[in-house]
């Protein structure tokens, strides 16, 4: 009998909830507003009717092993609770695990967003099974999780992995967190379109500047033509999350570092100067024992990431 796993991405603006098979392969899914003005409460109900419905459209109650859970901020793993997540205004403590279980019926599990982007691309990436990852969302911020020997790290109070937050440029940019100079203060989607914006007056005729509403790929875009101001920018970001990857590699000594959220879709252009400047910042010893790529599980990462925390905790 085949056996199925619900995997939720619960998003600041939007949550997607999708059934999910042992290879990964997504059966159904479905995207809701997350509503997260109206109180955990309501987002909870929300969706556990949705998994509800879903799981009953497909007829498969039966089949059912878990639900995994991934949420921005502080999570209690073991107890399955949101303790703070600072786009999640007023939830603090939600037994999120606790009352979907009472409202669905089915066990669930509750990971940090990033860490299930870790556990997914362990479970169904192209490096799946592999005992050394390292893996970095580049979004609105950057996320970061650590599997060494097969094991998640997350750490004493289960916080760990918070890769977003080492700092490169102590003296640099203000962070969402409070501190300076976070790699998620520079080498995020958010800081990427903030440098840009700083240049404005010293370049008003780049190209970047034509669009309305930039994002990090006007940015990326435009120095792949050759924009000045777009190069600057983008050599900024770079040499900070190549310094970030670096350190990486001398603590964890991974097989791979995986590259995924809105600036990955950057690609070889990204890879290529993150690769090169890592190679001049890590130990000799250390070159060509690891590998940097790009995540290839795209716009499903967050479900499929989701679905592998019940596929982790059940191994």
């Amino acid at each position: 009998m085949s056996s199925y796993v619900i995997g939720i991405d619960l998003g600041g603006t939007e949550t997607k909830i999708g059934i999910v098979n042992h290879d990964g392969h997504i059966i159904e899914k479905r995207i809701i507003p997350t509503l997260v003005s109206k109180g955990s409460n309501d987002v909870i109900t929300r969706i556990a009717k949705t998994v509800n419905e879903l799981i009953s459209e497909k007829g498969i109650e039966k089949n059912i092993i878990g639900i995994g859970v991934g949420s921005p901020g502080s999570i209690n793993r073991e107890k399955g609770i949101v303790i703070f997540s600072p786009n999640f205004p007023g939830w603090k403590n939600v037994p999120l695990a606790r009352k979907l279980e009472d409202l669905t019926g089915f066990k669930a599990y509750v990971e940090n967003d990033a860490n299930a982007f870790a556990l997914g691309e362990w479970a169904f990436g192209r490096f799946k099974g592999a005992p050394n990852i390292i893996a970095l969302t580049l979004g609105t911020g950057v996320g970061g999780g650590v599997i060494s020997r097969g094991e998640l790290i997350t750490g004493s109070k289960g916080f760990g992995g918070e890769l977003g937050h080492v700092i490169i440029e102590p003296d640099g940019p203000l962070c969402g967190c409070g501190s300076h100079g976070c790699l998620e203060a520079l080498a995020s989607a958010t800081s990427i379109v903030r440098m840009a914006l700083e240049y404005k007056k010293r370049y008003p005729q780049s190209s970047v500047f034509a669009h309305e509403n930039i994002t990090a790929k006007d940015v990326f875009d435009s120095a792949k033509s050759g924009d000045e101001m777009a190069e600057l920018v983008v050599e900024r970001a770079t040499r900070a999350l190549a310094i970030g990857i670096a350190g990486f590699v001398h603590i964890f000594n991974p097989n791979v570092v995986i590259l995924g959220g809105g600036v990955s879709r950057a690609g070889k252009y990204l890879l290529e100067k993150v690769e090169k400047k890592v190679r001049s910042y890590v130990m000799e010893s250390f070159w060509n024992t690891f590998e940097i790529a790009l995540s290839e599980l795209v716009e499903d990462a967050g479900i499929k990431g989701a679905a592998s925390i019940v596929y982790f905790r059940l191994r």
